[in-house]
């Protein structure tokens, strides 16, 4: 009953780690994204599995309004229209539907505690990771798992706040397709 109330834990430049690689992962929340002072919310349910990984951007009520994912392929996203939107990475889709740069692919990386592998990194003085460009920190779970994961910069503040987070290592055991394209 007590560790489900103990306080999270900050980490420090200790606690990151090289990039590994990691079968699967899997984890909800809720996001937070402010721009200027301005501020958008929603659930999130996040999967990566056999070379595909998905991040399905949910109202509090559960309805997906969005789907991100990525596969060998490059990027998509579907609106809760249907309509498809590719780019040949999550830079570039980011940049075309949100009109800024949303580091997508590195998420996942950042939530395990890890720097992304052959990127300049360093720490600032109280334990975040600084690269391409963001101040990176994480608040831990008693057990090691993220509870917080913040990004800043110059231009806005992601927040993921994850209720629920898994991961087994490893190389996936076959490569998928994004469910859209077929």
């Amino acid at each position: 009953m007590l560790a489900a109330c103990a306080t999270p834990q900050m980490t420090s430049p200790k606690d990151w780690q090289a990039q590994r690689d990691w079968k699967t992962f899997d984890a909800s929340g809720r996001l937070g994204v402010k721009i200027n002072d301005k501020g958008s919310y929603a659930n999130f349910d996040w999967i990566r599995a056999n070379g595909v990984e998905t991040i399905d951007v949910n109202t509090p009520l559960g309805n997906t309004v969005g789907q991100l994912c990525r596969d060998a392929e490059g990027v998509l996203a579907v609106d809760s229209n249907g309509k498809l939107f590719t780019a040949n990475t999550p830079a570039e889709l980011s940049e075309d539907l949100l009109g800024y740069n949303l580091p997508i692919e590195h998420l996942s990386v950042w939530a395990n505690g890890e720097w992304v592998s052959d990127v300049a990194h360093g720490f600032t003085v109280d334990g975040k990771l600084q690269q391409l460009g963001w101040t990176i920190s994480r608040t831990l779970n008693e057990d090691g798992t993220p509870r917080i994961l913040l990004l800043e910069n110059d231009k806005l503040t992601l927040r993921m706040v994850f209720t629920e987070s898994s991961r087994s290592a490893g190389l996936p055991e076959k490569q998928e397709r994004c469910a859209a394209r077929i």
